[in-house]
């Protein structure tokens, strides 16, 4: 990405967006991209706010999306703007196959730290299954 004053406006327009759409979500929708995108919630400030000028990666916004419900209309113009940004990198998504929620019930282990260390593990460990299945060799067997 070119680091000029329109490339830079477009960055800052589509994280607008998201920054407007997790402030119109419940307390804790931060924490949970954060953890369905196995980052740090320091993450999330960064892509979320239009100051930082750290691009979103492509393949965090299915993610992105599921977990913040978008409406067809914020979508459109997240896209656009994160489109007008950087051009290649939707191209790119194209052939990625998405991501689908799907949730899971696990005990309640009784203390919060306890909760969230659980919460946290499952999250990462799918998170290596998802870029396990990525680098899946296309066909036939390897090595």
């Amino acid at each position: 990405m070119a680091e000029d004053g329109s490339a830079l406006e477009s960055v800052a327009a589509y994280k607008r967006i998201l920054a407007t759409v997790i402030d119109r979500r419940p307390s804790g929708t931060r924490q949970r991209l954060a953890t369905a995108l196995t980052k740090n919630r320091s993450f999330i400030s960064q892509i979320a706010n239009a100051s930082y000028p750290t691009p979103i990666p492509a393949s965090h916004l299915d993610v992105i999306f599921e977990i913040c419900h978008f409406s067809a209309a914020e979508r459109r113009q997240f896209l656009e703007a994160y489109r007008l940004a950087h051009p290649k990198r939707l191209a790119s998504r194209q052939g990625q196959h998405r991501l689908k929620a799907h949730t899971i019930y696990l005990p309640d282990l009784g203390e919060d730290h306890r909760n969230d260390a659980l919460h946290a593990m499952i999250a990462e460990f799918v998170g290596h299954v998802v870029r396990l299945l990525a680098d899946a060799p296309k066909k036939g067997k390897s090595g």
